[in-house]
Order: C-alpha cells, then sequence, then structure tokens
C-alpha cells in the first residue's frame, strides 16, 4: 500500500453522496432522477418516461416492460459527478408491489430524497417507505412535485407531511402560485426568486433570478400570487424550526422543496441541496464490529443481484455498496459466506443499463460484479477478514403461486430462470418437499406478472401461472436441530425451502399457524429472513 493511500481513502470518501430516491407511485420519481441526470451533466437529454410508444425512455428505466408499462420495476443504479462530488443515485420501484427491492436498496444509502405529489399529497406508498428510513435514521430531503399544476396548498401540504411523517418540515424554499399561475419559487436561504418557464428535455440557459423576498417589483408582475406567498413565507418564517443539522442527519427534520420536475425547474436546488446537506458515507454495522469507510482494508456487500441487464450475453451483475478501503480492478476477494475467492476484472459502474469499466472505487460507491451464481444477496465480500454485515430484509410473502412450465422441452429454461430471478429478489420461489411443483411467493399480483413477461421473454420459456391454496408462510428455526427436523419431518406435506434453503412452512389460513406454533413451543417462526447467515430479525413495524 502507498504511503498516500489512507489520505486518498479519506479524501475520496468525503466525495461521495450516496442515495435513493423514494415516492409512491407516478409522483413524478424516475422524471426527477432523469431531471438529476440532465443537471449534473450526465445526459444531454432526458428521456420521456410518458411516451411509451416513442423511442426515448428514462434512462433508469432500462427493463423492456418498464418501457412499455412506462413505470419502474427494478431499481436503477447511477453515477455521476457534480460540484466535486461523486454522485451514487439509486431510482426505486414506486410500486407496493416491489417495495422489497426498495427495502433492500434502502440498507445501501447514506440518504433519501422523497417526491410528493402536490395535488396528493402524502400517499401510502410513502408512508411505508418513510418508516423503513426511519427505522434506519436515514435523513430524508423532501421535493413537491408538480407545482405547475392545480395542486394542495403549500401550508397544508407542510402541515400533512408533518403530521403523517413525523417529521418537522422546515422550507428551503417556497412557491409562488400553482397551476396556470405558478409563477415560481422564493429560495429562503439565498433570498432570492427563480422565475419559472415551461423547460423541455435539455437543458437552456439560466433560469431568470430576481434578488429578495420583498421585491417591489414582484406585486406588479406577479400579483395577488406573489401577495399571498408573502403572507405564506411570514407566517412560516415564524412559525417553522430553524433547519439544524443534526436533526436532519438523524432524520428528525426534512427540508422541503417545491418545483416541477417534468419543467426541469427546482431540480438545481435540490441537486445543491444534496451535496451541501446529504453525509458523505458513514460507518456500517457488522456481526462481529462496526466498519468506518476510512479503513484501508476493502469490504462490501451485496444489496441487489440483477439478471439479464444485457440480454444477448445472459449476465447477471451483483450491485455491492463499497463499505470501506480501496477497491482496485483484479484485486484479491473473498467471498465470506462460501470462503471461495474472487479476482473481478470487468467490474463496472452504471449509468442505469450503460456501463463503464471500473478501475477503483471508495466507500460508498455502487459497483457492478459480473458472476454466475457466485454470489448471493446479502454476502459480504472482504480482502480475507471474517465480517458479515447485516440488515438485508426478505419479508414472508402474502401471495401465492403455482408455477409450471407450458412446454415439457422447456423445463430447464424454467429452472434455470426461476433460480436466477428468485436469487436476484424478483420473487421468492419455494421448492416443496412433497411435491414436484414449483411456488412462486410475492408481496403483489404485478410481480407475477413481471416473472412471467420475463421468463419468455429472457429465458424463453412461456409459464404457466396458477393458484395455490397456501396463504401465509413463515420461515422456521430452532436452537435444537433434532427438534427442527422432527418439525419438518412432521410436517412435510406443509414445509418447502426457499432460494436460499431456508425451511419454511406454509399454510392456508392464519388459524392453521397459529395452531402450529402453538403445538410446537420449541419452534421460531418469522415473518423477515435476514440473509445474512440466516439471522433473523423482529419484522418492521408498518
Amino acid at each position: 500500500m502507498s504511503a498516500d493511500l489512507p489520505c486518498r481513502i479519506q479524501t475520496e470518501v468525503k466525495r461521495r453522496r450516496t442515495f435513493a430516491i423514494i415516492s409512491h407511485p407516478d409522483a413524478g420519481k424516475t422524471t426527477l432522477t432523469e431531471k438529476l441526470l440532465l443537471f449534473s451533466g450526465a445526459i444531454q437529454i432526458a428521456g420521456s418516461v410518458k411516451a411509451r410508444k416513442a423511442s426515448r425512455h428514462a434512462t433508469s428505466d432500462w427493463m423492456e416492460i418498464e418501457k412499455q408499462r412506462g413505470i419502474s420495476v427494478a431499481s436503477s443504479v447511477m453515477q455521476m459527478e457534480y460540484r466535486d462530488c461523486v454522485i451514487n443515485l439509486l431510482d426505486t420501484p414506486g410500486h407496493q408491489d416491489f417495495s422489497e427491492d426498495t427495502y433492500r436498496v434502502l440498507t445501501a444509502v447514506d440518504a433519501a430524497l422523497m417526491v410528493i405529489d402536490a395535488a396528493n399529497g402524502v400517499e401510502p406508498q410513502t408512508r411505508r417507505l418513510l418508516q423503513v428510513c426511519r427505522a434506519r435514521n436515514t435523513p430524508i430531503l423532501t421535493f413537491v412535485n408538480k407545482m405547475d399544476r392545480e395542486v394542495q396548498d403549500p401550508l397544508a401540504l407542510m402541515d400533512e407531511i408533518e403530521r403523517e411523517l413525523g417529521m418537522t418540515v422546515v422550507p428551503f424554499t417556497w412557491p409562488v402560485g400553482m397551476g396556470k399561475h405558478f409563477h415560481g419559487v422564493m429560495d429562503l436561504r439565498q433570498q432570492q426568486m427563480r422565475v419559472f418557464s415551461p423547460g423541455e428535455d435539455r437543458v437552456g440557459g439560466d433560469d431568470e433570478i430576481l434578488q429578495g423576498l420583498d421585491n417591489p417589483a414582484y406585486a406588479e408582475r406577479f400579483g395577488m400570487q406573489y401577495e399571498q406567498a408573502q403572507g405564506e413565507i411570514e407566517l412560516v418564517q415564524d412559525a417553522a424550526a430553524e433547519f439544524n443539522h443534526e436533526e436532519f442527519l438523524t432524520g428528525k427534520q426534512t427540508p422541503m422543496f417545491f418545483g416541477s420536475a417534468v419543467n426541469n425547474f427546482g431540480v438545481q436546488e435540490i441537486l445543491d441541496a444534496l451535496v451541501e446537506l446529504a453525509p458523505a458515507p458513514g460507518e456500517r454495522a457488522a456481526m462481529q464490529r462496526v466498519v468506518k469507510p476510512e479503513e484501508s482494508k476493502f469490504s462490501g456487500v451485496v444489496f441487489k443481484i440483477q439478471a439479464n441487464m444485457d440480454p444477448s450475453h445472459r449476465d447477471r451483475i451483483a450491485f455491492l455498496r463499497v463499505a470501506s478501503g480501496h477497491f482496485e480492478r483484479g484485486m484479491r476477494l473473498k467471498v465470506v459466506r462460501s470462503g471461495k475467492e474472487l479476482r473481478p476484472n470487468t467490474v463496472v459502474s452504471f449509468l442505469s443499463q450503460r456501463r463503464e469499466l471500473l478501475d477503483e472505487a471508495f466507500g460508498g460507491d455502487i459497483i457492478g460484479i459480473p458472476n454466475h451464481g457466485v454470489l448471493q444477496l446479502g454476502d459480504t465480500i472482504t480482502e480475507g477478514e471474517a465480517l458479515q454485515f447485516t440488515g438485508l430484509p426478505f419479508f414472508a410473502p402474502e401471495m401465492f403461486r403455482s408455477v409450471e412450465v407450458a412446454d415439457p422441452l422447456k423445463t430447464k429454461q424454467l429452472k434455470a430462470g426461476l433460480q436466477q430471478l428468485g436469487e436476484e429478489g424478483a420473487i421468492q420461489v419455494f421448492r416443496p418437499i412433497a411435491g414436484s411443483v414449483l411456488l412462486l411467493g410475492a408481496v403483489g399480483q404485478l410481480q407475477f406478472e413481471v416473472v412471467a413477461h420475463r421468463l419468455e421473454h429472457e429465458y424463453g420459456c412461456k409459464a404457466r401461472i396458477s393458484g395455490s391454496r397456501f396463504q401465509v408462510a413463515r420461515w422456521v428455526t430452532c436452537e435444537d436441530e433434532k427438534e427442527l427436523k422432527r418439525f419438518i419431518d412432521a410436517n412435510d406435506h406443509r414445509m418447502a425451502y426457499d432460494a436460499v434453503d431456508a425451511p419454511t412452512v406454509l399454510v392456508e389460513y392464519a388459524p392453521e399457524l397459529r395452531a402450529i406454533e402453538a403445538n410446537w413451543p420449541k419452534i421460531k417462526f418469522h415473518a423477515l429472513r435476514e440473509h445474512a447467515g440466516l439471522v433473523f430479525q423482529k419484522r418492521l413495524e408498518g
């Protein structure tokens, strides 16, 4: 190791900002992702998320079914540089059927950007995701989107966010008007107004900036919308809490911004705030000890696996969050779970599906390691130290379907496809002890549709997905291995193994599960499985 490497690691870690964008579906999350890439200079023209039949699609929506439906069904990773900071941005699925993927992504970030639809306010999926962020004390910035439409009163929105999410809101910008009479936003910190004009996909010239919050020209130019905004700003400045960076870093305060992502408006303020306010990578807990990003030895954890990002190569990419040290292409690494050695030479960084070969990475970076089944979700990779990072959740499915191949000659493709989709977390696959028909477990119906689509288009096998009698699943453990084996043997008609061979009991009704729990007091039943070493933890509230 060179003498100046520790100093360089420390410098590079301080430059990193790693965050996820979260929201309810259709709040404009993917559009905002595109515009952040646009304003950072990472792309020159933003994709149209809604133009489903057009040749352009959102950079972060790369999967064929995403392009067809205009939705995000898988998390995307993008890296860009802005103001001497390296920004790792993760766009997550908004649809609740894919919330597990989002939960796992949230374990790999240091901050979150919450997008609120100004017309709809706080929606159910937003609440669920915020509960996960709050459980991890993740700092959150709030972007109130679609101000160029007829929306709720901004004071009412601010009150709703505070009440529903249990966080103190500190406005950094404030809107002047809404809908057809949306004139722009006041920057309360910079004491200036950015005047709204509908934008294009390309970043044009500079926006018009007017100095001062009480410039006499405002009333004449913007009329009653300015007078109303002026009164609201006075009220907010008197009543709202002062911004406290420590409160923000512990998830108790959220700075709030207003804008219109589709019109490129308000994006600059968000990008600047991410650089200035969001924390650099912090320490991460392993079962053995706390790991600091400035340490010289490399370590990282696989939080996502994606199959077939390049369908012509049948590839599988393990997304790894670098927890510490300095990654160099070709270095010797160890998969702690299996003890296998890796010498990755084709590690990549991402702009969604576009990749670049990576020579080095530092704490906070998200890197992609191509592999063929060597890496699993939750795997820790180190230079040799036996570490195991914790916290990657798998929730018990709420819906079940049986799956068979339509063409018996395609059985091999079905098994390979389901194994890979199960390992990447797109669906949970269970192998019943009794019977040969595989079971799929999911949070929502859309997951089954996406899996059927991907099996047909990525693996060349059409699957027959039909109903299942099972409705409830619980992973089972026991300190006494003989007692666990006795339980499995006695209940083999309702037992299955998941993608990592964790034993699972499947039942038709909740009362049936309660009866089994009462009859087997030594067996522990888990609604949440944490991948790391099959460690289990209490289910997240909500």
